[in-house]
């Protein structure tokens, strides 16, 4: 369900934002966050292991999120969030996109430090190689995303 959600958030970007470098760096978050899910399906089911039905987005949307609190992982964006993004275009889109997309990525570094903190978790090779390297990209990625952030700061004060 987090990966699915910032999947959703990179493809508002097709019709909110001409933002070339944006576009770029949400087409990099779409495919690992794609190969992930793919790699968390495949991990689950050979250990037979139920997937859940939350990972589909649209399925989200249709959710009462009076419940929310129950279906939020750490980091992912609240409706009111998700509906600020989607109307949002433009410089507001990219500025929210950015704050957002960084908060999503905190959750997830929040997640594998949480599995590591935990004993004798992550103790699979298989699942402590994905962690570390959702943890890596992640992290890469956050510094990308500031970098943006603070040169659009910079350019507005200009």
């Amino acid at each position: 369900m987090h990966h699915a959600q910032a999947v959703e958030m990179t493809a508002l970007m097709e019709t909110h934002t001409e933002n070339k470098d944006l576009r770029s760096l949400g087409a990099r978050i779409s495919r690992s966050q794609a190969d992930e899910i793919k790699f968390m399906k495949r991990w689950l089911a050979t250990r037979g292991h139920p997937i859940s039905q939350m990972h589909d987005m649209s399925h989200m949307e249709h959710m009462n999120m009076s419940h929310e609190s129950m279906a939020l992982m750490p980091g992912m964006l609240t409706s009111k969030q998700m509906d600020a993004l989607s109307k949002a275009s433009g410089e507001e889109f990219d500025r929210l996109f950015l704050e957002g997309m960084i908060q999503h990525h905190g959750g997830a570094l929040t997640m594998v430090k949480d599995l590591f903190d935990t004993a004798g978790a992550g103790q699979d090779a298989e699942l402590f190689n994905f962690a570390t390297d959702v943890d890596s990209g992640q992290r890469a990625e956050i510094r990308i995303m500031q970098s943006m952030l603070e040169k659009k700061s910079l350019g507005d004060k200009r």
